[in-house]
C-alpha cells in the first residue's frame, strides 16, 4: 500500500481528500484521535473513520464515489410500505442510542471482524450527549429489533451503521429519517459506501469532487442540536 500521511494527534487537521489514495479507494491518512473535535472536522471535509480492531491507527476514508440520498427520495417497495403500515413498529428517535450502536456491533462487508469498538463506541457516545449525533430504534412487542445511527451536521446526515433483529426493521428506521429530513429540509443523506442493500432503497452515487461542493454549501448551514423528536 501507497505511504498515506500519520497524523498527530494534535492539532486537528486532515490532508485534501481530493490527494486520496485510489487503491485502496479512498484512504486519507492515518493517525489522529477519536475526539468530538477530530470527529467534526472530519465530517465536515467529507472523511470518516473506519478501522479493523487489530489496526495499530484510526484510518481515515474519503472514497472517490459517495453514496448517497436526497431526503424524501427513497424508493419504498410495495412490501416494504405494507411492513411500513401493518407491521405494529413503533419508531423513536433519540431515545435509545447507545442500545442502538450495540446493535450495530457486528462484521461488515467492508472487512471481517467488529469495527465499532469500544473507543468507536465511547467517542459516538460522547457526539450524542452534545447533541451531534443521533439514532432511530425501531420497536416491536419484543423490545428494540432494529435501527440506525449517525452524525448531523448543517443540513446534511452521516449516516454510519445500521441493524436488523426483524425482517425490514432498519428499513423503516431508514424511511422515517429520510422523510423527517425531508420536512426539515435537509439537504443530504451520506450512506458512505454503495451496496445492493442501498441501491435498492434509492441511494444513487456522486463523485468525490461534487460531495465536497455539497460540504462546502453546507457548513454554511446551522446544525440542529439534538435531542431529535420524530412529529
Amino acid at each position: 500500500m501507497t505511504a498515506i500521511p500519520l497524523l498527530p494527534a494534535a492539532p486537528v487537521g486532515f490532508p485534501d481528500p481530493a490527494y486520496a489514495l485510489t487503491e485502496p479507494d479512498g484512504l486519507v491518512a492515518a493517525g489522529g484521535a477519536l475526539t468530538t473535535e477530530w470527529l467534526l472536522e472530519a465530517y465536515g471535509t467529507g472523511i470518516f473513520p473506519w478501522f479493523d480492531s487489530d489496526d495499530d491507527h484510526i484510518l481515515w476514508w474519503s472514497p472517490s464515489r459517495r453514496a448517497v440520498l436526497e431526503p424524501g427520495a427513497m424508493h419504498v417497495s410495495k412490501s416494504l410500505a405494507k411492513r411500513i403500515r401493518n407491521a405494529g413498529f413503533t419508531v423513536t428517535v433519540d431515545t435509545a442510542f447507545a442500545e442502538v450502536v450495540a446493535g450495530c456491533q457486528a462484521p461488515r462487508e467492508r472487512g471481517g471482524g467488529t469495527w465499532i469498538t469500544p473507543n468507536m463506541q465511547q467517542a459516538y457516545a460522547t457526539l450524542f450527549a452534545q447533541g451531534f449525533a443521533h439514532s432511530v430504534e425501531v420497536w416491536d412487542e419484543h423490545g428494540l429489533c432494529g435501527g440506525l445511527y449517525g452524525v448531523s451536521l448543517g443540513t446534511m446526515f452521516f449516516g454510519e451503521s445500521m441493524f436488523s433483529r426483524t425482517a425490514d426493521a432498519s428499513k423503516v428506521a431508514f424511511y422515517h429519517l429520510q422523510r423527517t429530513l425531508a420536512e426539515w429540509q435537509f439537504a443530504l443523506i451520506d450512506c458512505q459506501i454503495m451496496n445492493p442493500h442501498l441501491e435498492r432503497l434509492g441511494v444513487t452515487e456522486i463523485p468525490r469532487a461534487q460531495f465536497l461542493r455539497v460540504l462546502e454549501r453546507n457548513a454554511r448551514q446551522p446544525t440542529r442540536p439534538g435531542p431529535w423528536r420524530f412529529d
